[in-house]
């Protein structure tokens, strides 16, 4: 059964690390505003444009405040903002606890 959970667990945390990754490069590129056009962008970030429009969606989610810019094409912050995102996944069982990943990210 252990060997089951941390196969999920770690099947689980690389997604979201993959997420967190898309992220954190699509935040780098929004603060630098050179995005370039949404087709321009997902081909760069290696998805699909509609995986683009949701990972910017995310960050709407978290309230960060992006705009289109056409005539600049491309994406920018109408105000600061900054994300940090703290992962850790630990196994507790009657007699111990061990972690199994910890990882930190600032967007």
């Amino acid at each position: 059964m252990r060997d089951r959970l941390l196969f999920i667990l770690k099947s689980f945390t690389i997604n979201i690390i993959k997420n967190l990754h898309r992220l954190k490069r699509l935040q780098q590129l929004i603060r630098s505003e050179c995005t370039g056009t949404p087709s321009w962008l997902s081909r760069r970030l290696h998805v699909s444009e509609r995986l683009l429009y949701l990972l910017v969606e995310q960050l709407r989610d978290f309230e960060a405040l992006i705009d289109y810019d056409r005539s600049r094409q491309t994406y920018y912050y109408r105000e600061l903002f900054d994300l940090e995102v703290d992962i850790s996944v630990r196994v507790y069982n009657k007699d111990q606890m061990f972690e199994l990943y910890r990882w930190s990210i600032i967007l």
